[in-house]
């Protein structure tokens, strides 16, 4: 038999096509514009301020690297105060966010009903107005006798504050307190957010096999809620300690000079002392303390979806 008359190949279904090189390339391609703005907007000036945080000098000399990591530790010895207040004013504010956002986000995600979308539209509606001018309008609601600290004191709350520290002489201005609520106000809308879209995702049918095992409405939300719930609570509370740790807008407009926080001296150290690498050395501490809290705040948390 010739080669003519050999059988034809058995037919082995559609050829595989190798993806091309530039077919390949494309998620790379597509990946390069946010690579190139974090690389110029973040990892570049993050090079910078570590830079400067290591030089000496001063602003009519110039300023160059020595390596002086010292300057980390005078930082830290002359403003841990700072510190500390700022993680204690935040993690009060987190705290508050949480324990007045959680029953808005449960209102909204399971009794709204056709009024949600609205609900969810005066939550996010204090960002139509500037940080800055919501800020100043809690110094008019604080306002020495005015109606919110005439309520305070005629309902004994003041007493209790005052001998806690965190107001004093029967008024909130300028005070401990105040600063809360601001940072408490501001940053109100990231913790709601994140809660309502974690509990929007609860299947409602578990509610009602927790009722048909004879659960009470307190152990559902115990057993059941809470738990599924946890996504939204640990990225709402983030959202939320974070930003409000390096805040210094609130301490600035509503507090004194008692309750500067680290925010207020990294803001003054730049543009008022001039003392950039004290400056740098202060944002990178904070950086780093806020990242150590957060981290062991998520393994704690045992949290699935976020470690």
């Amino acid at each position: 038999m010739s080669v003519t008359d050999a059988p034809p190949a058995p037919d082995t279904g559609p050829e595989v096509r190798r993806p091309s090189t530039r077919r390949r390339l494309v998620p790379y391609w597509l990946l390069l514009p946010g690579i190139l703005w974090l690389l110029v907007f973040f990892a570049l000036p993050m090079v910078y301020q570590a830079s400067t945080s290591v030089q000496t000098g001063s602003l009519e000399k110039g300023f160059e690297v020595t390596w002086h990591f010292r300057t980390y530790w005078d930082a830290l010895a002359d403003y841990y105060p700072q510190f500390i207040r700022s993680l204690l004013y935040a993690g009060s504010a987190t705290l508050l966010c949480l324990l007045l956002g959680y029953p808005l986000a449960y209102l909204i995600a399971f009794r709204a009903g056709r009024w949600r979308g609205l609900v969810l539209v005066l939550v996010i509606a204090p960002f139509f107005t500037s940080f800055l001018i919501r800020t100043l309008a809690w110094k008019t609601i604080l306002a020495d006798g005015g109606a919110v600290v005439d309520v305070l004191d005629a309902l004994h709350v003041l007493d209790v504050t005052s001998r806690l520290g965190w107001t004093e002489n029967n008024r909130v201005l300028a005070t401990p307190l105040a600063v809360v609520c601001g940072l408490t106000y501001n940053f109100l809308p990231f913790m709601i957010l994140p809660l309502y879209t974690s509990l929007e995702r609860i299947d409602g049918r578990l509610h009602e096999a927790a009722g048909d095992l004879y659960a009470t409405p307190a152990t559902t939300f115990r057993k059941v809620t809470f738990p599924l719930s946890m996504p939204g609570v640990v990225s709402g509370t983030l959202l939320t300690f974070i930003p409000a740790s390096g805040d210094y807008v609130n301490a600035e407009l509503l507090g004194s000079t008692d309750t500067k926080m680290v925010g207020s001296v990294i803001q003054s150290q730049f543009l008022r002392v001039l003392d950039y690498p004290t400056a740098a050395a202060l944002s990178f501490i904070l950086m780093a303390v806020v990242l150590l809290v957060v981290t062991v705040y998520i393994r704690r948390s045992g949290t699935e979806d976020l470690v």
